[in-house]
């Protein structure tokens, strides 16, 4: 096993409010050349076990079929992964969600079926649930996505120590989000958040975990 720090929760999201990944991508997808500028990340390892861990999120929002989605009750007692992204980001958002779809291709069929990975958009004036849909499937069509008004994400992400800024148009008509890039792993023994990716977590690194995190156990 990859070897963890472990850190008060307190602590974590008062850095974690201060570490966003500024990701730019242009009006135009044929002409962008944007790349994102990514912070350094709280710390060096790829996880962090939390001393105090999170509490789930209340979030109630709008799913890729455009229904109502619960995510407390919803993933109740289920291994979860949650991130906060969007889809024009050009890299470190299709990239997180990429290693973990291939981590999760490496598990049984059995805990493939367990786990929970919830993608909650930082920009959901564009990511619509048909567009946030067709960009998850993409990655792993057992990915859930969520969409709806930008306060409730922005405070729900807060509960968990992810900062979110609102999308911002430069002059030269990119579209910037800064989001926090971490992923964190509720337990499906406690509903709690115990443990946390930073963006720089390899596919390999998932892959090593997540049998563990299916089980509650802390990797």
């Amino acid at each position: 096993m990859h070897s963890k720090k472990t850190v008060l929760a307190a602590a974590f999201a008062a850095v974690a409010a201060l570490t966003l990944s500024a990701c730019g991508s242009g009006s135009d997808p044929a002409t962008d050349d944007s790349v994102a500028e990514v912070s350094s990340d709280a710390g060096s390892e790829p996880a962090t076990v939390l001393d105090q861990p999170f509490t789930k999120p209340g979030l109630v929002l709008t799913d890729t079929h455009g229904k109502k989605y619960d995510l407390r009750e919803q993933t109740k007692g289920k291994p979860t992964l949650i991130y906060f992204g969007y889809t024009n980001c050009p890299d470190v958002c299709p990239l997180t969600m990429s290693n973990i779809a291939i981590a999760k291709r490496a598990l049984p069929e059995a805990d493939q079926d367990k786990l929970q990975v919830v993608f909650v958009t930082t920009d959901p004036e564009r990511d619509t649930p048909a567009s946030l849909g067709s960009w998850l499937k993409a990655q792993d069509p057992g990915f859930t996505g969520l969409t709806g008004d930008f306060q409730a994400i922005q405070a729900g992400a807060r509960q968990i120590g992810i900062g979110i800024d609102p999308p911002k148009k430069e002059k030269d008509g990119t579209v910037v989000s800064m989001h926090g890039a971490q992923v964190i792993a509720f337990s499906p023994k406690t509903d709690k958040g115990y443990v946390l990716y930073s963006e720089d977590t390899t596919a390999e690194d998932y892959t090593e975990d997540l049998p563990e995190l299916i089980k509650g156990e802390t990797p």
